[in-house]
């Protein structure tokens, strides 16, 4: 043999005499601690030197190091959870947290219902909706929604209606026409379904129940939630045909900041000139028509599930619901200004929309640059009906009514 050969040779003698001794010392010192009464059996000695023979079973990197496998998901013994919840409810009655808190864990788990949140069996957020829809939405935009009209009845029990200050000339010039008149009153009627029918929806649990008992009130919620549904979509249609047959005289101008500075002449009691529409109507229709219009649509589209594409989830419908609600008692809120104003608040305004004509000296006392329009040319006093309905119209009216 080489050298080269010899000197590995010896290495290899000199590592197997140190695993012999070590071997050695470890089953001298396992021999000790064990008790003597009890001799370990033939079988299970051998398969213990074995196991601590290095050259069969080597020593692992690391070894010493405790860890876990991530994939090794330890077993669930269902019967003996459900065994400890029943020792639970004896030692603490009610107490049924573990329960809950896997039911409230809002996690997905498996289902074969075809629905894409059948999984989760508690969605913790709806609890948040819940207590913000009975609680802000409700409390705050009840009292909103009654005090809105009590201001308005103070308001005019203090000031009354306003009245024509000149004399009537007898001329009659067309301020709506016919299609105008039928847009209006499909969006005003459909307005007031869905304003009546929501309110009872939301706020009728606290002042109709108490009254009807729970069948009456749950046939009446179950009419009117039908009702709502089908009458929103035909509000939809109103409001888009309303803005483009109305918007063209609802653009501002220079004029609307004078009325609104002046509060259309409450704060100084004098007649601000305006056009068509004067700076409160356009405000009526940008913000209360407009905005609360389409934001009421938009949201109570996807509460209808509607909207063609569009994933249902749970959340959605509790973000589309507050939505609604919200812009819902702020359009009421507005609403109810406009309402007393186009009927009790001023002499000829409900004749104006109701018939479509109003008297040269209305015109003139509350809409003058729309009046000087119309005495110049540029607009002219009969957009739809004949001269002869005119002054048909004008033999039916009588002195002093609206």
């Amino acid at each position: 043999m080489t050298p080269s050969q010899n000197a590995c040779r010896a290495g290899w003698r000199r590592w197997l005499s140190a695993g012999a001794l070590a071997l050695a010392a470890f089953a001298g010192t396992a021999a000790a601690q064990a008790p003597a009464s009890a001799p370990p059996a033939p079988a299970a000695a051998q398969a213990n030197a074995d196991t601590n023979n290095p050259a069969t079973h080597p020593v692992q990197p690391l070894a010493g190091i405790a860890s876990e496998n991530i994939f090794n998901i330890p077993r669930r013994d269902i019967a003996a959870e459900a065994q400890s919840q029943q020792q639970r409810t004896v030692t603490q009655p009610g107490n049924n947290a573990p329960v809950w808190r896997e039911v409230n864990s809002d996690q997905r788990h498996y289902s074969s219902l075809p629905d894409k949140e059948a999984g989760v069996l508690i969605q913790r957020t709806g609890q948040q909706w819940r207590l913000f829809r009975n609680g802000v939405i409700t409390v705050w935009g009840g009292w909103l929604l009654l005090v809105v009209p009590l201001a308005i009845l103070g308001f005019f029990l203090w000031r009354g209606a306003i009245p024509l200050r000149t004399p009537r000339t007898g001329r009659m010039i067309e301020r709506f026409t016919p299609l105008e008149r039928i847009v209006h009153w499909t969006m005003a009627i459909s307005f007031v379904v869905l304003a009546v029918s929501g309110i009872v929806l939301l706020l009728g649990k606290h002042f109709l129940l108490p009254l009807m008992g729970h069948m009456l009130f749950g046939w009446l919620t179950y009419v009117l939630k039908n009702l709502h549904n089908v009458i929103g979509p035909i509000f939809t249609l109103s409001v888009i045909v309303a803005f483009v047959v109305f918007v063209r005289d609802n653009l501002p101008n220079r004029d609307d900041m004078r009325w609104v500075t002046s509060l259309g002449g409450l704060a100084s009691g004098k007649h601000v000139p305006s056009g068509r529409f004067n700076a409160g109507e356009k405000m009526w229709f940008w913000i209360g028509v407009f905005v609360f219009g389409l934001v009421l649509s938009a949201s109570g589209w996807v509460l209808d599930m509607i909207v063609p594409g569009m994933d249902y989830y749970r959340a959605t419908m509790q973000i589309a619901n507050v939505i609604h609600g919200i812009s819902a008692v702020l359009m009421i809120a507005m609403a109810c200004g406009h309402i007393y104003m186009g009927t009790v608040g001023m002499e000829g305004a409900y004749r104006a929309m109701r018939d479509g004509w109003v008297d040269e000296a209305w015109a003139k006392e509350h809409h003058e640059h729309w009046y000087d329009d119309i005495k110049s040319g540029k607009i002219p006093a009969q957009r739809s009906a004949s001269p002869e309905a005119a002054a048909g119209r004008n033999t039916r009216h009588t002195p002093g009514e609206a």
